[in-house]
């Protein structure tokens, strides 16, 4: 008997949370509810809920009760981790308003300091510009740490990082001489 009841147990606590998971996204995430899956989805669910719940309740019948209390607790934890997951999600920053044009001036600014480092002749015409001694291309060097950080952690102001990241780079390739000239064209 309490093998039973706990197999039935699992049986229904994993599928009210199924259900209740996939309903919950389709109610919340989708293109709207379309009646027939959600038919099928519950339809689906209650083939397994509605016997996790009689059978045992046959052998014992206070076994009842409990398999619908634990199918409700079970219903309403998986809303509330549903939705504090979502809050989660939220919060990442690649789903921040404007991100996809601050990855892309970020992704800019990187490859014009990228050609400080890998392009011999400025190498060679510029060397402040890779000298981390120097005071302007050590901020450089943070201010690059900062927007790498701020890019993937929640609670980070990126746009901001990226404005430090472009004074940076300008503020160094002044001090490093570089002539207006000599600047790659923004993109």
């Amino acid at each position: 008997m309490p093998a039973m009841m706990l197999l039935w147990g699992v049986a229904l606590v994993l599928a009210t949370a199924a259900t209740t998971y996939v309903l919950h996204r389709k109610l919340t995430h989708g293109r709207g509810p379309e009646p027939d899956g959600i038919f099928w989805d519950v339809f689906g669910g209650l083939v397994v809920i509605t016997p996790a719940i009689l059978v045992p309740a046959v052998h014992w019948s206070p076994a009842g009760l409990i398999m619908i209390f634990v199918g409700i607790a079970t219903a309403a934890g998986t809303l509330l981790s549903s939705r504090k997951v979502e809050r989660l999600h939220a919060t990442e920053p690649r789903r921040r308003a404007g991100f996809p044009d601050d990855a892309a001036r970020h992704e800019n600014i990187l490859e014009q300091w990228r050609q400080y480092e890998l392009d011999p002749a400025r190498t060679i015409d510029f060397p402040a510009m890779t000298d981390v001694r120097t005071a302007e291309t050590a901020a450089l060097t943070r201010a690059i740490h900062e927007a790498e950080y701020c890019k993937v952690t929640a609670g980070t102001d990126y746009r901001a990082a990226v404005e430090r990241l472009a004074q940076a780079l300008a503020a160094a390739e002044r001090a490093a001489g570089v002539p207006t000239a000599a600047l790659p064209s923004p993109r």
